[in-house]
């Protein structure tokens, strides 16, 4: 695969993290298990882990649900910004070093990737819900189908 698309990929994954920051980290354990990504030898060689694998994809489960409920602080608030921006730049990182491609480009690439995801996907969210006069529950669970389907996609290439 050429250079320009595993650095928009890495970009890509950061994009979804800023919209749900434990699916995507979830989708590259799931893309190694399933050999889509090969991480081994690299600095993130602790992927291939199932006790990773099982984690991450718990979390991810408990984020979704958790998204759900209004006492979850807005993810343009400084923690959840930040986390997206960790999360992001490690599975952007994750992603260029599966393709052999410098990692610290993909981690920049997918940590900016996770701000603007997460400034994008709030206000797309809110402006949805003013809109089309719906509860902010239709919208979160096409939000999530939307987050899994690109993580799938950027990372199985």
């Amino acid at each position: 695969m050429g250079i320009s698309y595993v650095f928009a990929f890495a970009f890509g994954i950061g994009v979804v993290t800023g919209l749900r920051s434990l699916m995507t980290p979830a989708a590259v354990a799931w893309a190694v298990r399933l050999g889509w990504l090969n991480l081994h030898g690299s600095p993130f060689a602790f992927m291939e882990s199932t006790i990773v694998l099982t984690t991450l994809s718990l979390f991810a489960v408990g984020e979704l649900v958790a998204d759900l409920l209004p006492r979850i602080p807005r993810r343009t608030a400084l923690a959840p910004l930040l986390a997206r921006m960790i999360s992001g730049g490690f599975c952007g990182a994750c992603l260029c070093a599966s393709a052999n491609r410098p990692w610290l480009i993909g981690a920049a690439l997918g940590a900016v990737g996770g701000i603007i995801g997460a400034f994008a996907g709030y206000e797309g969210r809110r402006r949805l819900v003013a809109a089309l006069k719906i509860r902010d529950l239709f919208v979160a669970l096409t939000e999530d189908v939307v987050a899994l389907s690109l993580a799938c996609i950027f990372v199985s290439r």
